[in-house]
């Protein structure tokens, strides 16, 4: 006679939104300190150059942005100006690449369509990469997946999705892990591919003003060819404007992750060469690099963190493995993909359909439940 196992819950199910957001306001603190800490006198430099006119002129002599733009593309410039920068750079932008990836593939399941961070990422994604940094990671993209993680916990103890924003929520049920088409599966994988993969490649490649001021920019291109897609595709095949469960489908799954994992392989074993060349990095770049550096360590740590909290730590291992191995970008993409194995849609949900509610065989979901995030 087989024996029933008890899984242990996540850290989400035991403590509130403000316990759990302490780990990320400590972390933002930690960033602004390290930063600080590490900055140098050379970005400050560079930045007075572009305030001068003296570097790109005809994009430093645009009225009010034109300073702060020549100065974004200056300092990612510099950032990639030599062989050990560019190795290192590749390693960053795979990283960005499957981060991008994970977050669009949230924002296309149907259980995260109520939260507007969550769902429409563009906002979230040009702070990060035009201002914030790994501040917008720790203090605004987790909390609101916290938040929304919460609201489906809060949901479950009150027995039902009617608890939680008065009508029935159709988010809340069997498929709400599901994305909400199977375009998404085709659409994900091209918008990441040309909105952001290839003005990537052409920055580190070209190593030109225009070629880093196009990626800058790289969450619109992102999110317009995503759309473009998912239309083309419904209009060719409209069948597949019904749900899927991503990680039960395997051909979906390769199509949406194989591009993030290998460009993250290829990075990973380009860098692990060229740290036996000599280091010909200059003064600029290394000050560039090291701040670029930083934010991305942060934004690994809040990404942990994130998958420790919902997950569990043997998610958390396993990503952290897989990232040594293969890069930070495939232990991302490997570890999101375990992740889902960890939290599989519970059969005693009941399922909502829209303006309706459809009972359950089994028992009513109580606290007990495991997570279907």
């Amino acid at each position: 006679m087989d024996l029933p196992t008890r899984r242990t819950r996540p850290v989400v199910h035991a403590f509130s939104l403000r316990y759990l957001l302490v780990v990320p306001i400590l972390l933002a603190i930690l960033t602004l300190l390290a930063l600080f800490i590490h900055s140098d006198t050379n970005i400050y430099m560079l930045y007075s150059q572009c305030h001068a006119r003296s570097r790109i002129p005809w994009l430093s002599h645009i009225p009010l942005l034109g300073s702060p733009a020549c100065f974004l593309v200056s300092f990612f410039q510099e950032a990639i100006a030599s062989a050990r920068a560019f190795g290192l750079m590749a390693v960053i932008l795979s990283f960005v690449a499957a981060l991008l990836t994970v977050s669009t593939v949230e924002a296309a399941r149907i259980c995260n369509s109520p939260s507007m961070l969550i769902a429409y990422p563009t906002g979230s994604w040009l702070v990060f990469n035009l201002i914030g940094g790994a501040i917008v990671w720790e203090l605004v993209i987790i909390p609101a997946f916290f938040h929304r993680c919460r609201e489906i916990i809060a949901a479950r103890k009150q027995g039902g999705p009617q608890q939680l924003s008065g009508p029935a929520d159709p988010t809340f049920g069997e498929t709400m892990r599901h994305l909400a088409r199977v375009a998404e599966t085709v659409a994900i994988p091209v918008a990441v591919a040309i909105g952001y993969v290839v003005p990537s490649l052409l920055m580190l490649v070209l190593d030109a003003p225009v070629a880093v001021l196009v990626w800058l920019f790289f969450p619109v291109w992102v999110s317009l060819v995503r759309r473009a897609v998912r239309r083309v595709v419904l209009f060719v095949r409209e069948e597949w404007s019904v749900s899927l469960h991503l990680e039960s489908n395997r051909v979906a799954l390769l199509a949406v992750y194989l591009m993030p994992i290998a460009c993250s392989v290829l990075a990973h074993a380009h860098w692990i060469w060229t740290m036996s060349l000599p280091d010909d990095r200059k003064e600029m770049t290394r000050a560039t690099l090291k701040f670029i550096t930083i934010d991305a360590f942060f934004v690994g740590l809040t990404v942990l963190y994130w998958i420790f909290i919902e997950a569990g730590w043997r998610v958390a291992l396993v990503t952290m493995g897989a990232s040594v191995l293969l890069g930070p970008g495939a232990g991302v993409c490997i570890g999101w993909i375990y992740r889902e194995q960890t939290v599989d849609p519970d059969k005693g949900v009941t399922v909502v359909v829209v303006g309706a509610q459809r009972d359950s065989d089994n028992a009513s979901p109580s606290e007990e439940t495991p997570l279907l995030r």
